[in-house]
């Protein structure tokens, strides 16, 4: 009985320390609802170019890299992100509401230019957006690329390479993902 009490307390400590984590982000400029639980491992560049609304919760090692100045991240209510996920942001990516993104996701709006008549680290970046609209699902170890639209209800399989858009309800997976189903 005294075991579940101290499980407790522990558990309450840690949602504390995450709403104290959350609290210290807006000090920072960032927009963050009630209610945010935020790892103490999150890791954050400009934090004042991220929103994020109700019950917005982030677990450990997750980083959000911001490029410039005018990069946009934006999160509605009830997202959670698992362990090691990253966000690249050169212009924008926007997470609608009750989105569940599983541990070790890689999303980024951009990429390198590829032209063979100069180095590529010498090359401009190509930003396109990535939209991820409300009640969608991306599985461990996906990778969202730029230009991809999630729409409502989608779900991205383990490991998948999303390049293209997804449909309303439907399910993806593989490299490059490919539709295999659909939410009923």
């Amino acid at each position: 009985m005294w075991f579940s009490a101290l499980e407790k307390i522990i558990e309450n400590q840690h949602l504390l320390n995450g709403r104290i984590r959350a609290h210290l982000l807006r000090i920072r400029g960032a927009k963050i609802g009630r209610k945010a639980n935020i790892s103490s491992s999150l890791q954050v560049n400009k934090a004042w170019l991220i929103s994020a609304g109700f019950r917005f919760r982030v677990e450990s090692n997750v980083y959000f890299k911001l490029v410039s100045n005018t990069s946009e991240l934006t999160f509605e209510d009830y997202v959670f992100i698992g362990k090691n996920v990253q966000f690249d942001v050169q212009e924008k990516v926007s997470v609608g509401s009750n989105v569940l993104i599983a541990p070790g996701v890689f999303i980024t709006d951009h990429n390198h230019g590829i032209a063979a008549t100069e180095a590529i680290n010498t090359q401009a970046c190509i930003c396109d957006k990535v939209t991820i609209h409300d009640d969608v699902w991306i599985g461990a170890n996906a990778t969202i690329l730029p230009g991809v639209t999630l729409s409502k209800g989608a779900v991205v399989g383990a490991g998948a390479v999303v390049t293209k858009d997804v449909g309303a309800m439907t399910i993806v997976a593989g490299v490059p993902a490919k539709a295999i189903g659909k939410r009923y």
